[in-house]
């Protein structure tokens, strides 16, 4: 919990880096959500969706980006393993996958704060958006939230690690960045992906950062299923994490010696 509270006030004081991404954030959310209404105007009832959820669906999305890291970052992983500072985190007795998730749940506290909350009311004011029917969906969609930022740092944490390997992160940084915005359901809601595509979508790791909470949000999916989907993925991808720390422990490579 310390872990936690540390990477919330750390990230605390860059207010005006999260009032820009707000701003942003709510800023093409607007400008998401017209080019969504036209086509569920054009579409009625596409992927299950009326006008009001698609905008709902939206607004969610934009609202994901900052805690989820959605387009990538947010770890200093890269950065010490490239300076060797990482020698000194495998030495120590807490674990490093473990130490780099708490202070990560931390920031993305703050960030559901300061980056999520103020799309979310604009797109309600301009818009109107769908509410959960009740505390039980809205306690649901908290733990799919939760989970959600899991599945994102096991994924990110892989990332960074591989910098242990390839040196240049930057490759494999905007590779990342293609995926998870491909295939979270960031751009467009993966129910409306044809065919074999939305169904190799829905089942990749990705959906559960982005598509699934908004579903269980909309009360478009089963709650228990779309969790356990979700514990699978944060469990398969943390528990990779843990085998390549293991593995960085035995080789890790410093730019310049």
């Amino acid at each position: 919990m310390r872990l936690i509270g540390y990477g919330f006030r750390r990230h605390a004081t860059y207010w005006a880096a999260a009032a820009a991404g707000a701003f942003t954030n709510t800023v093409f959310g607007i400008l998401r959500a017209y080019v969504l209404i036209a086509l569920w105007q054009a579409r009625p009832g596409l992927g299950g969706y009326g006008v009001v959820e698609a905008v709902t669906f939206c607004f969610l999305t934009q609202a994901y980006i900052g805690p989820m890291q959605v387009f990538g970052g947010g770890l200093d992983l890269p950065q010490r393993i490239r300076t060797g500072d990482v020698a000194l985190d495998l030495v120590r007795p807490a674990s490093l996958q473990l130490w780099s998730l708490s202070e990560d749940l931390g920031r993305a506290a703050y960030l559901f704060v300061a980056r999520s909350v103020p799309p979310a009311l604009v797109g309600a004011l301009l818009f109107g958006i769908v509410l959960p029917p009740g505390p039980a969906t809205w306690a649901a969609f908290m733990v799919s939230f939760v989970l959600g930022v899991v599945v994102s740092f096991g994924w990110r944490y892989l990332v960074a690690l591989a910098t242990c390997w390839v040196i240049d992160d930057r490759g494999l940084s905007v590779l990342s960045m293609i995926l998870t915005t491909f295939f979270s359901g960031l751009m467009l809601p993966l129910v409306i992906f044809p065919g074999w595509l939305g169904t190799l979508a829905r089942a990749l790791p990705w959906s559960a950062m982005v598509q699934v909470p908004a579903d269980v949000y909309l009360g478009k999916t089963p709650v228990a299923g779309a969790l356990a989907f979700q514990a699978f993925w944060a469990a398969v991808l943390l528990g990779a994490g843990a085998l390549a720390t293991a593995a960085a422990r035995r080789k890790v490579v410093i730019q310049g010696g």
